[in-house]
């Protein structure tokens, strides 16, 4: 009764127009279709930058021009100041799950020469959103002195879309005052050698405050696009089922990820990555807004910017939400499904919440599609954490992926709408439609699984596909 179809789409129809023609209310707030952020680079002015420890009043400060260097993470706007909280010994990925940083700056006296382990438990301790992490490193000046050279390099940056606290790296011999040390402060070397974990928090008369200065070198503006279907029921309007896709791709060869000039071409055109999933969010869009078709829970269609360059605009989406992270139920992220095999598509995720068996269970119902979803067939490729399903995830939200895998023309001037498979994806959006449809009205929320929760949501990864 629903149908849904591949058509041709002319260059000056976008998002906003199709969600408009087809009924859907602007998704953001303030009643408009767009939802903007500033995208950019940006370096920090190591001689503008410093950590400054205050222990019983004797004041150690730690420049960025030799003793101190910026790692990552968000850059405050200005000074920020905390009382701290140490940690040492054999701190393990568990251990720093349950370290109460509340509003605390952490102290972590790491061993530069376990940087493989280091590495799994800064993902932990930045779960637990302290006001900074200032990494006491016992690395050799020389090595750490060429770390500090090369901090001022540009980085891109987003507004507001970067929830990761401020993360230092200084000299444990940058710190190393006698005053201190006569106040009463622990041996540090010997805390990092310690068998056992330390957690430790500091006297109220010991302060850290971390300065931060940031010059940016360019500044653009890029939009996400959002499109609401309201739910028909009183209570369950307020849950959003969130269909995603990604707007832009990697644009002019050479420079961009790989993708090689051809023939004199040198435009990589992106139609299956992702202009597929863009028009089916388009096409689910026009489906699920066709007259007397009243799903319970609301639907939000979004098609985000910046995937390619490090999932910018749904990581932005998550963080600025138009509705609460936590009254989203699900969502089902479509990047590239118009091309490779005619009956099968990759649904990754299925085997971390229960929208894998409503899938399935959904997918046995429909036989005339003659598409079967599968389960990932890459898992060592983590593309789990590679598309912008991801900051839907990490945020709580249960997500499928839809996915036909890469191939010769990924990324390169070839993949060019000629070979899409438009037949193909229709079915495949025909099986989504089916499958939010039972979620938009089924009386429960899908549910994580136990085991899934504790490594995505309260864990960490990065990516971008």
């Amino acid at each position: 009764a629903y149908e849904i179809y591949m058509g041709d789409w002319s260059s000056d129809v976008c998002s906003s127009d199709l969600f408009k023609r087809a009924g859907l209310k602007p998704g953001m707030p303030d009643g408009s279709w767009l939802q903007k952020y500033t995208i950019g680079r940006r370096k920090i002015v190591a001689a503008e930058s410093s950590l400054e420890i205050d222990e019983h009043g004797v004041k150690i400060p730690v420049r960025f021009t030799e003793g101190g260097r910026f790692v990552r993470g968000s850059i405050p706007d200005k000074p920020v100041s905390a009382g701290v909280l140490l940690l040492g010994g054999t701190l393990g990925v568990k251990d720093a799950e349950q370290v109460p940083a509340g509003d605390k700056i952490i102290a972590w006296l790491v061993d530069y020469q376990k940087s493989a382990d280091n590495a799994q438990v800064l993902r932990a301790l930045i779960a637990r959103k302290p006001v900074a992490i200032v990494m006491i490193t016992n690395e050799p000046n020389e090595t750490f002195g060429q770390k500090v050279a090369t901090q001022e390099r540009e980085l891109p940056f987003i507004s507001g879309g970067d929830a990761t606290p401020p993360i230092v790296e200084v000299l444990e011999s940058a710190i190393d005052n006698p005053a201190a040390q006569a106040t009463g402060r622990p041996d540090l070397a010997q805390l990092r050698r310690s068998p056992v974990p330390v957690v430790m928090p500091a006297p109220a008369e010991v302060q850290a405050t971390l300065t931060l200065k940031a010059q940016v070198t360019q500044s653009a503006t890029a939009p996400n696009t959002v499109g609401l279907l309201p739910g028909s029921d009183p209570k369950l309007k307020d849950e959003y089922i969130v269909f995603s896709a990604h707007m832009d791709h990697v644009g002019i060869g050479p420079e961009s990820r790989g993708c090689r000039p051809k023939d004199g071409d040198n435009i990589c055109n992106g139609a299956d990555d992702d202009a597929s999933g863009t028009v089916g969010v388009m096409e689910l869009a026009e489906a699920f807004a066709t007259k007397g078709l009243k799903p319970k829970r609301s639907i939000i269609f979004l098609t985000v910017s910046g995937e390619e360059k490090g999932l910018y605009g749904s990581r932005f989406f998550a963080e600025y939400p138009p509705v609460p992270v936590s009254q989203m139920v699900a969502n089902f992220n479509i990047d590239m499904i118009g091309r490779n095999w005619p009956d099968t598509i990759v649904a990754i995720g299925k085997e971390h919440s229960d929208l894998g068996a409503t899938l399935n269970r959904v997918n046995a119902q429909h036989p005339e599609l003659k598409m079967t979803a599968i389960d990932d067939l890459w898992p060592s490729e983590r593309f789990y954490f590679r598309s912008d399903h991801y900051n839907f995830a990490r945020k709580g939200v249960p997500v499928l992926f839809f996915f036909n895998g890469v191939h010769d023309d990924y990324h390169q001037v070839s993949d060019s709408p000629d070979k899409i498979n438009a037949e193909k994806e229709a079915r495949i959006l025909k099986l989504l439609f089916y499958t939010a449809l039972e979620v938009a009205n089924a009386p429960a929320r899908p549910k994580w699984k136990e085991e899934s929760y504790k490594e995505i949501v309260e864990g960490a990864g990065r990516g971008g596909n």
